[in-house]
């Protein structure tokens, strides 16, 4: 087990005597006191060992360098920049700049990277010395020539991962702008951005949510001009059929487009004119192997990713610009688009873990002070339950990364909210720090409990227990599950739920479904209703996988309906994957985040189907094909024209119920005693909704003054007469007095 440094003059987990030794000496420790000779600061750069156990130093860096104040990154005073980093246990700190020649145009958001560069050193680059702070940041001021400028920071530092000294040369961590693949940064003179019409507020427990990726949003759009599509300016073309369609959600009641991550990623490559693409997979059998074969040799030189894998935190990325080198006034330019049609503008953001740690190219913040930013096992190893190398939102300085850079997508893009990236891996103190300093801000997350964070064993997490009350919502699990059925770690994807199959007929499972269903319809501000999202296959893929394979294609859609209702007409903050409405299929893929624009598509025309676009990637699908193959291709599975219009106009009624009925989200809720597959909800005494899950009309009660269908449901058929409420097979309906 490691030792651990806690305060200037403490170290845990050590004997009742042991020996510190470092570069510069060894001393006696006793009962983990470190002596007052010890010079603790200049130990620090170098290797620490207690007997035979390595020493953790995070907590002592917060101890000795607090710079919670301090300007970090690139900063301006007039035309003169500024350059800070946070690095207290280098040993040296330059800055390497590459400035445009006298006389280079340098007044645009930063300068296309085809101008001579000025040659000061044979190396056309600028070795600027760095000066050391008492708070351990190095600083360097300039001159206005350096606008516009790549520059790196240039470490030496000892390394514990090779043992070493070393000179890591790397991006700063601040960055605000960025060369095409994150190569150096640029010291970008970011102007303030123009004041565009905001959309009213809306109360946290009214905001419907439309869950989109930005690459997918338009790269199959060809009503969007080619140069534009996959990127943040599609969202400026207003008569492009993605935007007519989110207009259309806005106008019947959408509040919010919440947009996948989008600062730069690790992954994808920038210059468009570099990424592959799979060609001639329309041509292959609708279960065929092919497809994701195709996809499978250029998933690594594609332009798709979902994106948590952040590499800069407060950069946009630049593969969904047009032009890389303008993402940020591109980006801007998307922000206003979304806000003039009426939609706020959340933003996925992923400070939970980085892509790599150590010396590796792709680790920025373990290259600068090694051994701080992420979280250690009592042993020393990286911790990875997030996937990758989980980050230490609980140090003082990496918790000021997360809230510093929040503070540059809100000042610098406008944006209106944040949804976090498992917010469980958080702690609550940094999540309440949020909300302090943002009030007006939509804020939700992913409040799972798992890793060695699990059961609050480290620090009071972020998780779904811990938030209620603090205006930041979590993502609703158990409802999610019990309208789909199963679980998102099912190896047999069939289990039935509330609105696929389950409700057929009276079971034990029926029930317990049912009663978590109706929890999930009178939640709360706090949890985030939904029942599909990115993560595991589409509500329609889910409908295929789990509906006796005989329902006929009306009543999917009708079940499709039902399942968004359980969402969109609960007490909580509503929300939709995009193209859920539509019957979106990713061809029953459960994880695509590296399947391809082939399988992440969306058709904003309701005129065609991907359900049948190949067997879905092996690397996360493979052993669920046996399942997959027959339902891929049966042509009955394959929705046509006309059932993926009426989906669209039945998910637009709810958004209009929603909209018009002010008891959503402030009403008292009760339940009628229903039947099995039945749900009876009665808001505030007043209005009554009724699921019927069940493949048979019912006929129910309520006490409740309604008495009138919802004028948005007019041409339903459900209907009231004498005290008696009938609603058809499959179907929700709504009652108002």
């Amino acid at each position: 087990m490691n030792a651990r440094w806690v305060r200037e003059r403490r170290i845990e987990r050590v004997g009742r005597t042991a020996t510190l030794h470092t570069d510069l000496g060894s001393w006696p420790l006793r009962g983990g006191i470190v002596p007052d000779e010890v010079p603790v600061r200049e130990v620090l750069k170098g290797r620490l060992r207690v007997d035979d156990a390595a020493v953790q130093i995070a907590e002592v860096l917060d101890d000795l360098y607090d710079a919670s104040d301090a300007e970090l990154g690139p900063t301006w005073r007039g035309e003169v920049p500024s350059v800070a980093v946070w690095a207290p246990t280098a040993r040296h700190v330059a800055l390497r700049l590459r400035r445009l020649r006298d006389g280079d145009e340098s007044s645009r958001d930063v300068s296309s990277r085809n101008v001579t560069l000025n040659d000061d050193t044979s190396g056309g680059e600028q070795r600027v010395a760095m000066r050391r702070g008492d708070d351990g940041v190095w600083r360097v001021t300039g001159d206005p020539s350096w606008r516009d400028a790549e520059y790196a920071l240039e470490v030496t530092v000892f390394a514990p991962t090779v043992d070493a000294v070393v000179t890591n040369v790397v991006t700063d961590p601040y960055s605000l702008a960025l060369t095409v693949n994150s190569r150096r940064s640029l010291l970008a003179r970011l102007d303030p951005p123009a004041g565009w019409p905001k959309p009213p507020l809306v109360p946290v427990a009214r905001a419907a949510i439309y869950e989109l990726h930005i690459r997918d949003f338009s790269i199959g759009d060809t009503s969007v001009p080619e140069a534009h599509r996959g990127t943040y300016l599609a969202f400026t073309h207003l008569e492009s059929a993605g935007m007519r369609h989110l207009r259309a959600l806005a106008e019947a009641g959408l509040t919010t487009v919440h947009l996948l991550p989008c600062n730069d990623i690790a992954t994808i490559e920038e210059d468009r004119a570099k990424q592959r693409v799979a060609p001639r997979l329309e041509h292959h059998p609708p279960h065929s192997p092919l497809q994701q074969r195709a996809i499978g040799r250029i998933r690594d030189r594609d332009g798709f990713n979902w994106g948590y894998d952040p590499l800069h935190y407060s950069t946009p990325e630049g593969s969904y610009a047009h032009d890389p080198d303008r993402r940020t006034y591109e980006f801007r330019e998307m922000v206003a688009a979304l806000n003039a049609i009426g939609l706020h503008v959340v933003l996925d953001v992923v400070y939970n873990h980085t892509p790599n740690a150590g010396q590796d190219p792709k680790s920025i913040l373990d290259r600068i002070v090694p051994g701080y930013y992420h979280r250690l096992s009592a042993t020393g190893e990286v911790e990875n339950s997030t996937c990758c190398a989980n980050t230490a939102t609980e140090h003082r300085m990496m918790e000021k990364l997360m809230l510093d850079s929040l503070a540059t997508w809100v000042g610098q893009y406008r944006v209106d909210g944040f949804r976090f990236d498992l917010m469980g891996h958080h702690t609550k103190a940094n999540l309440l720090k949020v909300r302090e300093r943002f009030p007006h801000l939509q804020l939700y997350g992913e409040g799972w409990s798992f890793g060695e964070v699990a059961g609050d064993a480290l620090f009071v997490a972020a998780s779904q227990r811990n938030m209620v009350h603090t205006g930041i919502a979590t993502f609703d699990d158990r409802l999610r599950d019990a309208v789909r059925g199963g679980g998102p770690h099912d190896n047999d994807p069939r289990h039935q739920g509330f609105a696929t199959g389950l409700a057929d007929a009276p079971s034990r499972a029926l029930q317990e479904a049912q009663e978590e269903v109706m929890r999930g319809l009178a939640g709360t501000a706090d949890q985030i209703a939904y029942v599909d999202a990115h993560d595991n296959e589409t509500l329609f893929d889910a409908l295929a996988l789990k509906l006796p394979r005989a329902t006929t294609m009306d009543d999917r859609v009708r079940m499709n309906t039902l399942a968004l209702a359980t969402v969109t007409l609960s007490q909580s903050p509503c929300f939709w994957h995009a193209g859920t409405d539509l019957l979106r299929s990713k061809s029953l893929d459960r994880n695509s985040y590296d399947s391809g624009d082939w399988f992440n598509r969306v058709d904003w025309t309701a005129t065609h189907s991907t359900f049948g676009s190949g067997l879905p990637p092996r690397w996360d699908n493979f052993e669920r094909w046996k399942y997959l193959r027959p339902l891929l291709k049966d042509p009955n599975l394959k929705p046509q024209p006309h059932h993926i219009r009426t989906a669209r106009d039945r998910a637009l009624e709810l958004l209009r119920i929603r909209a018009s009925t002010p008891l959503f989200g402030s009403a008292e809720v009760t339940f009628e005693s229903g039947a099995p597959g039945v749900i009876v909800m009665v808001l505030s005494a007043e209005s009554v909704l009724i699921f019927n899950a069940t493949p048979h009309a019912t006929k129910q009660t309520a006490h409740a003054s309604a008495t009138q269908l919802h004028p948005a449901l007019a041409e339903r058929e459900a209907t009231y007469a004498d005290g008696v409420f009938t609603v058809p097979a499959r179907t929700v309906a709504v009652f108002l007095p």
